[in-house]
Formats: structure tokens, sequence, C-alpha cells
């Protein structure tokens, strides 16, 4: 072969080999491009599991803090209750102690009087004794 032979076929050679890496390049270029999909696509999966078990944990948390508001409210109605009930009790007794002052007095006043009648009548003996 000659020289001029030679170098088209080097030519040759070296354009097919340019060919092959650049297609070698695209080909790599493809596989990084899917490859970065791929991972992507994990990414946004478990961003979205993350974010579902946010949600879950976030409404566990809200009904267990709407329970305890619940208890509270329960607890705090059955503190007013028992309040009202020892008011109840409170004004019964305070009414019955009035009533029996009442009584007393009224018992004292009869006391008084009875008494003041038999004074008078004693009275009115001693006072016919000594006519």
């Amino acid at each position: 072969m000659d020289r001029q032979t030679e170098r088209q076929t080097d030519r040759q050679t070296e354009r097919q080999t340019d060919r092959q890496t650049e297609t070698d390049r695209k080909t790599e270029r493809q596989k990084d491009r899917q490859r970065d999909r791929q991972i992507d696509r994990q990414r946004k999966t478990e961003r979205q599991r993350q974010t579902e078990t946010d949600r879950k944990t976030e409404r566990q948390t809200d009904r267990e803090t709407d329970r305890k508001t619940e208890r509270d409210r329960q607890t705090d109605r059955e503190t007013e209750r028992q309040r009202d009930r020892q008011t109840d009790r409170q004004t019964e007794t305070d009414r019955k102690t009035d009533r029996d002052r009442q009584a007393g007095r009224q018992t004292d006043r009869q006391t008084d009087r009875q008494a003041g009648r038999q004074a008078d009548r004693q009275t009115d003996r001693q006072t016919e004794r000594q006519v």
C-alpha cells in the first residue's frame, strides 16, 4: 500500500474510532440520565412516604390531643358538678340552720310568753292576797 492509501485508511479508522467514541459517550449519557431519573423517582417516592408518615403522625398526635382535651373537659364537668352538689348541700344546711334558729326563737318567745303569763298570774295572786 502506498502512503496515500495508508493515510486514508488511518483517517477512516480515526473517524470510525471517533464515531464509536461519540456513540459510547451518548450511550453513557443516556445511562446516566436513566440512572438520574431512577434516583429522582426513588427520592420522590421516599419524600411521599415520609410526607405520608408525617401526616399519619400528625393525625395521631391530633387525636391524642383531642382525647386529652376531651378528658380534661370531662374532668372539668365532673369537678363543676361536684362543686355544685357541695354548694347545694351547703345551701340546704344553711336553710336548715336558719329554720332551726327561727324555731328556737319561736320556742323562746313562747317560753317567754308562758313565763310572762305565769309571772302575771303570780303577781295577780300576790295582789289578791294582799288585798
